[in-house]
């Protein structure tokens, strides 16, 4: 089965799509990591990274595998199959002189050692994605030990928007002026997730849309952290969406879900809003304070990675244009690599 996906990626062509701002470097020994929200164009900017390294190298020397593919299952000790099954197709081939693309790679418990062992004496071209907790911060610095270079991708910046609406950023103009500021409006109530943008119809949307957020809610999070308390969760995540521009208070949540009858601890609220930040739901600003300790007891501010959630989930911002702009500077604001406080 590998090695009809190895093959078969070799003979198909590239499904690539518009070029965006991110510059995913082809000449650096390091693992390349492309974490983010789902859906939000990692395998894309795989896929072109791809297409630019064919310009200097045969498409047999990448190896692809999306490990997402229901017809893979396989365990950390089994991972090696995917060097031999590479090496039966091209037994005069060096593994050296390849590059590794592993999509999603954290489907597969104890990635980490295969990786690692890669990238000591396999390959120094490895590039993998992943879009949950598991490929984020501290615990990706202790797995692959210093070893990466981290890009975050976020769904489309208004720029890149544009580019796929094939309208040009040209403002002085009055007929591309209107358009700008009518795509403006559709990217404020719909958000900038690539697949969205080429669909026209509104409410087919939001349809999409919520079956991104089941997808986060029911893979990422119940899934992933191995929680059972799907109505509490979906309840808490709801209301950070209506919180966009409120300070959040998990107390006064807290009562509040206690008063519907919700049966959820106080600190498991807590956990709800790191389970949120990690799989790329929401973004959390501290209150600035010169304390540190201050700051992190103080209540926070939350934003959600795509306005389009905003649109799908909830009815309330339907005309709260203020909302909505102050969401997508906060993500803007994070694109950029700012910490958000306020």
């Amino acid at each position: 089965m590998l090695k009809e996906i190895i093959s078969d990626f070799h003979k198909k062509p590239l499904r690539l799509t518009k070029e965006r701002d991110y510059k995913i470097p082809i000449d650096i020994e390091k693992i390349v990591i492309l974490t983010g929200a789902r859906r939000s164009g990692k395998t894309s900017l795989l896929l072109n990274t791809i297409k630019k390294l064919t310009d200097t190298i045969h498409i047999e020397n990448i190896i692809y595998i999306n490990f997402e593919d229901e017809r893979l299952s396989l365990a950390s000790d089994e991972l090696d199959i995917v060097l031999q099954s590479y090496l039966e197709l091209y037994p005069d081939k060096e593994l050296g002189s390849c590059y590794f693309f592993f999509d999603e790679i954290q489907e597969v418990d104890g990635w980490e050692k295969f990786v690692r062992r890669c990238d000591d004496s396999v390959s120094r071209h490895i590039y993998i994605t992943g879009s949950n907790a598991k490929l984020l911060g501290s615990e990706i610095a202790t797995a692959l030990r210093g070893r990466t270079y981290r890009i975050e991708v976020f769904p489309l910046s208004f720029k890149e928007y544009l580019s796929f609406m094939n309208i040009e950023l040209e403002y002085n103009s009055s007929s591309n002026r209107a358009k700008i500021i009518n795509a403006f409006d559709r990217y404020l109530r719909f958000g900038g997730f690539p697949e969205i943008v080429k669909i026209d119809d509104d409410e087919i949307k939001r349809k999409v849309l919520q079956e991104y957020y089941d997808v986060m809610i029911f893979r990422d999070i119940l899934e992933r952290y191995n929680q059972t308390n799907i109505h509490a969760i979906k309840y808490f995540l709801k209301r950070l969406v209506e919180s966009v521009k409120s300070t959040i208070s998990i107390s006064k949540i807290h009562n509040e879900m206690k008063t519907f009858g919700f049966k959820v601890g106080k600190n498991s609220l807590y956990e709800y809003l790191e389970f949120a930040e990690a799989v790329y739901f929401a973004l959390v600003a501290n209150k600035y304070d010169k304390s540190i300790k201050r700051q992190e007891l103080s209540d926070k501010k939350s934003y959600i990675i795509d306005n389009g959630f905003l649109s799908a989930i909830t009815i309330k911002y339907s005309d709260d244009y203020g909302k909505k702009l102050e969401n997508l500077i906060a993500v803007e604001l994070k694109r950029l690599g700012l910490s958000l406080q306020f």
